[in-house]
């Protein structure tokens, strides 16, 4: 029996990704590329919160490199990881990446492309791709930058340095370093914050968050113009202003 590459537990406003490799530090190969995107389809279809977390304590050692290692001129031009990550991205409600362990490569990229990032102190992050011979293509050359600065993500990508987690901390990778039993319960308090605001909204958000510089602030009028017409707004507001006069 093929052990499923992914696990998937499901909530009302959330659900939790467990990459389920463990005995090849969750490598990313095609199955569970193939499976992420199924994943992808359903929270697109039904946006809720998601989760990704890793198995055997590890989040992700990589893209599998025996597969990697076959892959020619075509099979990168046709983006299978780059085409996912960007995927997950643009998923309508937030990404958390919980990451206790290894979050190397292809791994690592995984976790750049999700809006948040909790980790262990056994957290490990880098890029190592020069090392074998190709490069961080997944979203880590243009993301990274982003996330960290030009300074580190340089040494990250062209030196090869990995950071621990305190590090990653340090320089905002890490929103948040628990202790390996406390990771998943961090993760949901993040998601219980997420999910206590209106989720529209949450989603809205994240949508102008991401538009390119050029479409502001027209986009920001028109998200906030479809807003300003729901009923959670108007509840909402006179829920504030009801709270405000009885505490007078």
């Amino acid at each position: 029996m093929t052990t499923a590459p992914i696990l998937i537990e499901e909530s009302a406003d959330r659900v939790v990704l467990r990459l389920n490799r463990p005995e090849v530090r969750n490598a990313i190969d095609r199955a569970m590329v193939d499976a992420l995107h199924d994943a992808c389809a359903a929270l697109e279809a039904e946006p809720r919160i998601a989760l990704i977390i890793g198995s055997g304590g590890v989040f992700a050692g990589g893209a599998d490199i025996a597969q990697l290692r076959e892959r020619r001129r075509e099979d990168a031009l046709s983006g299978i990881n780059s085409g996912l990550f960007a995927r997950v991205q643009r998923l309508p409600m937030p990404v958390i990446a919980l990451i206790d362990g290894y979050a190397l490569g292809g791994g690592a990229e995984l976790a750049y492309a999700c809006d948040f990032r909790l980790g262990t102190p056994s957290a490990r992050i880098g890029n190592p791709e020069p090392g074998l011979g190709i490069l961080a293509a997944a979203g880590a050359a243009w993301r990274l930058k982003e996330l960290v600065g030009e300074p580190l993500a340089k040494e990250i990508l062209l030196a090869g340095r990995v950071l621990t987690a305190d590090e990653a901390r340090e320089a905002r990778l890490l929103g948040e370093v628990v202790e390996p039993e406390d990771l998943e319960a961090a993760g949901h308090r993040l998601a219980d914050r997420i999910a206590a605001q209106a989720p529209l909204a949450v989603r809205l958000t994240k949508s102008v968050f991401h538009a390119p510089r050029e479409a502001h602030p027209l986009i920001d009028d028109i998200a906030q113009a479809v807003l300003f017409e729901t009923q959670e707004k108007h509840d909402r507001m006179t829920g504030f202003l009801e709270r405000r006069r009885e505490a007078r």
